[in-house]
């Protein structure tokens, strides 16, 4: 199996409003349910088209293609198809996202990173505060037929390089944290809401492969999240008639400086070294891993006060120790490929630089070349 290197389409498919607020303009609304609740049926055909025919182009595959990456992560909603109300549908936008992708040597992971009830109450999730997904039979089955119907759509596709059951369904321990953070509006809705169980994973894991692989080719790749419980995986899907799976682990910096671990360059260094290149390794014994999601932001005060040369150097050893740890395992996708100007936090909001991988090769800080 081949070593990808790719970006994440952030924000096309599935919004994210800190990504561009320019789509919730007008509204209260912090997610997509709410903002496709909320707004008016014309005004919200017109400003998804607008959106989604502008924010990525064709233009958009071929840079990437031309800075030598070979893939591209592209993150899809539960009603792609275009049959769950108010949503509006986009499975013609990955059809042409194929066409691109094709023309110009790219690979696609088709990434499920939403589902009807949450499986984690983030704004990624599409329905803050709310996580009931995984308690629904109705919402595992509706979950199960978009994949399979992904995998009959595309299986015989030359740019597909696989297909990702679903973006991070959540732990208990996550759960936890986040009550605070993302709130849910309907709490009546929010009712009942918790995390996603190990054992409810293993098994829809399982379903969703068997699902899928009937209609996929053997090369054709099948991934999983851990779930934000890595380690959890080492005695999972090893028999031989699991064909061609690939973990997909998401390893963010943040982290580290929102618990003091790291407050300097050389910190976060020996972080990236020590944790993140250690648990890749150990898990590629088991699975091909991927990191699905990364970037170069930290907690973007501990670098005030740094002239534009010393933050490239900075984010230079950064990029290095990352691209250097996951030389580990079977490949990495940036989040994102590219954002808006957050103008949603007022000045106390920096760094979102980091966050898009086009600014970063721009200023300097990623590689400007990966072939």
């Amino acid at each position: 199996m081949k070593k990808v290197k790719g970006v994440n389409l952030g924000n096309w498919l599935v919004l994210e409003k800190w990504m561009n607020p320019i789509m919730f303009e007008g509204t209260h609304c912090e997610d997509e349910a709410w903002l496709c609740r909320t707004l008016p049926k014309e005004l919200k055909l017109d400003r998804y088209k607008q959106h989604r025919n502008t924010f990525i182009t064709e233009r958009d595959f071929a840079y990437i293609a031309n800075k030598g990456l070979n893939a591209i992560r592209i993150p899809i909603p539960h009603f792609i198809f275009g049959d769950v109300e108010p949503f509006v549908g986009c499975i013609e936008y990955l059809d042409k996202a194929f066409d691109w992708a094709e023309r110009h040597g790219l690979q696609i992971l088709i990434d499920l990173h939403t589902a009807p009830g949450s499986q984690n109450g983030f704004d990624n999730g599409g329905l803050c505060g709310v996580c009931k997904w995984s308690q629904d039979p109705a919402g595992v089955e509706f979950v199960l037929n978009v994949l399979e119907r992904l995998a009959q759509r595309y299986a015989n596709r030359v740019g597909l390089w696989g297909i990702e059951i679903l973006n991070e369904p959540i732990n208990a321990e996550l759960w936890a944290q986040i009550q605070n953070h993302y709130i849910a509006v309907d709490k009546e809705e929010a009712k009942g809401s918790g995390p996603v169980t190990s054992e409810f994973l293993r098994d829809f894991y399982v379903d969703a492969y068997w699902r899928m692989r009937k209609h996929l080719p053997e090369e054709k790749v099948i991934v999983f999240h851990d779930g934000f419980r890595l380690h959890e995986w080492k005695n999972f899907m090893q028999e031989s008639k699991f064909v061609n799976v690939v973990l997909d682990t998401h390893m963010y910096l943040r982290m580290a400086a929102y618990t003091g671990i790291a407050t300097n360059v050389d910190e976060f260094v020996a972080y990236i070294e020590n944790n993140f290149a250690k648990d890749v390794a150990e898990m590629q014994a088991y699975f091909p891993v991927i990191v699905g999601e990364w970037c170069l932001s930290t907690i973007e005060k501990n670098f005030k006060g740094f002239s534009s040369e010393e933050q490239k150097t900075i984010q230079q050893k950064l990029a290095k120790a990352f691209l250097d740890a996951w030389e580990n395992g079977q490949g990495w996708f940036y989040w994102s490929y590219k954002q808006l100007h957050d103008t949603s936090h007022g000045s106390e909001w920096e760094g979102w630089d980091s966050w898009d991988w086009g600014k970063c090769v721009e200023l300097g800080w990623m590689p400007g070349n990966y072939a």
